[in-house]
C-alpha cells in the first residue's frame, strides 16, 4: 500500500468514526425517546426512519475510500457495504451497554461517546484489504474483549468491594472483634448507624451453646446498674466501671451480662450457656476488625450494614 493510500485509509476509517460518533448516539435517543413515550412497538417507527438514514450516512463515508475498498466501488456496493459495517459495528454499542450496565468503567460520557463511534471504524478496517489494518483491528477488538470480559468487569468489582469496606468502617472506634470461645464461632455481625452486634454460636449445630458481642459508643456517665432490677438479679459496678448482672432463670440458668469500656467504646458481652470466666476472655481478646476479617465475613455474607 502506498503512502498515499495510507492516508486515505486513514481519512476514511476517521470519517467512519466523527459519522458514527454524532449519528448512533442520536439515533439511541431517539429509541430511547420512542420506547419511553409508546413502549417497544413505538420503537418500530423510529428505528425505520433513523437506521436507514444512519446507513445512508455511512455510506457517504465510503465515498472517499473507492481505491482502498472494493465493496465501495459503486453505490450499489457501497450501501451494502454501509450495511455490513452498521450490522457489525452496532455490536459494540450493545456490548457496551451491557457492560456498563454490569459496572465497569468506560469512561466519562464524552469517551462513551467516542467509543460508540469507534466500534464501526474498527468495523469498517476489516473490509480494507490490507494485512496490517486488518491486524489492527482484531487487535483492538480483541483488546475490547478482553477489557469488557475481564479486566472491567475485575476493576468493577474491586471498586464495589472496596466501596462496601467502606461503608462499614464509618464508624471504626466500635468495630472490635473478640477470639470466638472454645468450639464456637461468629455466626453474624451486624453494623449499625451506632453499633456493631456479633453472634457466637457452636461450629457444630447440636451444641446448644451461644454469646452475643455488642458495642456502642460510650455512655455518660458509664454503665450503671437500674434502680429497680427485676427479681433474681444482682448488679454490681466494680471501681474500674465495669457492670456485671447475673440474672437467674428457672432451671438453674443464668444470664449474665458484662459491660465495661473498650478504647472509645462500650463493650457488652453476654450468654445464658457461657460462664463469667468465658466472657471475660472474650472481652479480654477484642481486637481491631482487620481488613481481612472484614472481608472474610464479607465474602461468607455472614455480615450485614444496617443503615
Amino acid at each position: 500500500m502506498t503512502r498515499d493510500k495510507w492516508a486515505l485509509t486513514a481519512l476514511h476509517l476517521l470519517l467512519v468514526w466523527a459519522a458514527m460518533t454524532a449519528a448512533v448516539p442520536a439515533l439511541g435517543a431517539g429509541l430511547f425517546v420512542s420506547a419511553w413515550a409508546g413502549g417497544a412497538a413505538g420503537m418500530v417507527p423510529a428505528f425505520a426512519i433513523g437506521a436507514p438514514l444512519t446507513v445512508g450516512l455511512l455510506a457517504l463515508t465510503g465515498t472517499p475510500a473507492q481505491t482502498v475498498v472494493p465493496l465501495c466501488t459503486t453505490v450499489r456496493r457501497r450501501f451494502g457495504w454501509a450495511v455490513l459495517v452498521f450490522a457489525l459495528g452496532t455490536l459494540g454499542p450493545l456490548a457496551g451497554l451491557a457492560a456498563y450496565d454490569a459496572g465497569v468503567d468506560l469512561g466519562s460520557a464524552n469517551t462513551r461517546v467516542a467509543l460508540t463511534g469507534a466500534s464501526y471504524a474498527v468495523a469498517a478496517a476489516f473490509f480494507v484489504p490490507n494485512r496490517w489494518v486488518r491486524l489492527g483491528a482484531v487487535a483492538a477488538l480483541a483488546a475490547a474483549v478482553a477489557y469488557g470480559s475481564f479486566l472491567g468487569p475485575a476493576h468493577a468489582q474491586q471498586r464495589r468491594q472496596a466501596a462496601a469496606v467502606a461503608r462499614y468502617r464509618e464508624h471504626p472506634e466500635l468495630l472490635y472483634l473478640g477470639a470466638a470461645p472454645p468450639g464456637m464461632q461468629v455466626s453474624r455481625a451486624e453494623v449499625g448507624p451506632a453499633y456493631f452486634s456479633v453472634s457466637y454460636r457452636p461450629v457444630h449445630p447440636d451444641v446448644l451453646a451461644y454469646a452475643d458481642l455488642n458495642l456502642r459508643p460510650l455512655s455518660t456517665p458509664g454503665p450503671q446498674c437500674p434502680d429497680l432490677p427485676e427479681e433474681e438479679t444482682t448488679c454490681t459496678v466494680d471501681e474500674h466501671g465495669e457492670l456485671r448482672m447475673i440474672h437467674d432463670l428457672p432451671g438453674g440458668t443464668r444470664n449474665i451480662t458484662l459491660i465495661r469500656r473498650h478504647q472509645n467504646a462500650e463493650a457488652e458481652v453476654s450468654s445464658q450457656t457461657l460462664d463469667e470466666r468465658a466472657l471475660r476472655d472474650l472481652l479480654g481478646s477484642l481486637h481491631p476488625l482487620s481488613d481481612t476479617d472484614l472481608r472474610t465475613l464479607m465474602r461468607d455474607k455472614r455480615i450485614t450494614h444496617v443503615l
